[in-house]
């Protein structure tokens, strides 16, 4: 198959869809991989490591679309690309359909088929093309939420650990998943004190066991989320719906309930955001305020950190490429049941509910 691998043109996005590694493989099981030229440069790899492992380096990203059958990257295609995507061709990325009609709309336009990394899903309901960027994310989150409580960036000024005689700082997570975990994680690890909030009472115990004491647990609900954001310093939004829009938890009047200078990271931006005020920010103007309340709302958090996201991202995609190069995307999709959930479009057609379900369309064809 001819594999192609396009630079990500989404703004500061520095990541690439595949590393030579994976270029490695694909071109030892007897593909053809084609790589456009400085792709890789953002995250550390360079056009002489990709031909060293055996890829074909084209100047433009319209030259990688056209003589592909499958294209891997990382971000869903920016409106320009949109007429670049060819009738029957592979895409296989990031794509969060039901944050963006428009996109959703492009894709089935062009007739290629779609299968959504996100929507990758094992036996036990894991994601496991999701986790490791959400395991990124999640930690990410309280680094860049610990920048944006500092003062002159308008926030409260809070040192989130604190020091000896002064309490630490609090943090709120809504959600128990992975970006949850994670980021309750990396805040109790600098001293801070931690809320992690979920309607899951499995999730809940699992915290509970693993972490430390400075780390509590609620069950979700708006009592408490309203109870909550009153005295905490920095807000969290990592609550997933699979394929679908989050849900609004924070709502526009509760920020009013909120000390001036809190800080909201919603990882959740990508799938619409957990918060009603979120929208997508770039890594270039991250933060906006509203009612006093720092928004850092970055749609693609784990590309401030290329090298060691698109190392991780590699690590579980390539079995998946494999697969897709070695069967096509039918036989692949029929032989393994995680990867059929990621298939959201194909010919014209919508293949997943989630997305009819998030525009309220009657049906899913163009």
């Amino acid at each position: 198959m001819k594999i192609g691998v396009p630079k990500e043109i989404k703004n500061n996005e520095s990541r690439v869809g595949m590393t030579p590694a994976g270029v490695y493989e694909l071109v030892k099981n007897g593909h053809s991989v084609y790589v456009q030229s400085t792709a890789g440069e953002g995250s550390g790899f360079f056009d002489k490591d990709y031909k060293k492992a055996g890829a074909i380096i084209l100047d433009t990203i319209g030259q990688v679309y056209a003589i592909s059958e499958m294209i891997v990257k990382v971000k869903e295609p920016v409106e320009q690309e949109y007429e670049m995507v060819q009738k029957g061709q592979i895409l296989f990325t990031y794509f969060h359909f039901a944050s963006s009609e428009a996109l959703t709309k492009a894709m089935i336009k062009s007739g290629a088929t779609c299968i959504a990394y996100e929507t990758v899903e094992d036996e036990d309901g894991t994601l496991p093309l999701l986790t490791p960027m959400s395991e990124v994310a999640g930690r990410m989150a309280i680094q860049q939420g610990a920048k944006y409580l500092e003062k002159p960036v308008k926030g409260r000024g809070v040192l989130l650990g604190g020091v000896p005689g002064v309490a630490p700082g609090r943090v709120l997570v809504l959600g128990a998943g992975v970006v949850g975990i994670q980021a309750a994680k990396m805040a109790a690890g600098l001293g801070a004190h931690v809320t992690i909030l979920d309607i899951n009472m499995k999730r809940l115990r699992y915290v509970n066991d693993v972490m430390p004491p400075h780390v509590v647990t609620e069950f979700s609900n708006e009592f408490n989320i309203r109870k909550h954001i009153k005295t905490h310093d920095l807000i969290v939004g990592g609550v997933l719906l699979k394929g679908a829009k989050a849900p609004n938890l924070i709502t526009r009047d509760m920020l009013k309930e909120m000390r001036p200078g809190t800080v909201i990271v919603d990882v959740a931006v990508d799938q619409g955001g957990c918060v009603e005020t979120t929208r997508p920010t770039t890594h270039e103007d991250p933060v906006y305020i509203v009612d006093d309340v720092v928004h850092y709302t970055v749609a693609n958090m784990p590309g401030a950190v290329p090298y060691t996201s698109t190392m991780a991202l590699t690590n579980v995609t390539l079995p998946y490429v494999l697969k897709l190069a070695n069967l096509g995307w039918e036989k692949a999709c029929e032989s393994d049941t995680s990867l059929q959930k990621g298939l959201n479009i194909t010919d014209g057609q919508v293949v997943y509910k989630e997305i009819v379900e998030a525009f309220d369309w009657a049906g899913a064809t163009a």
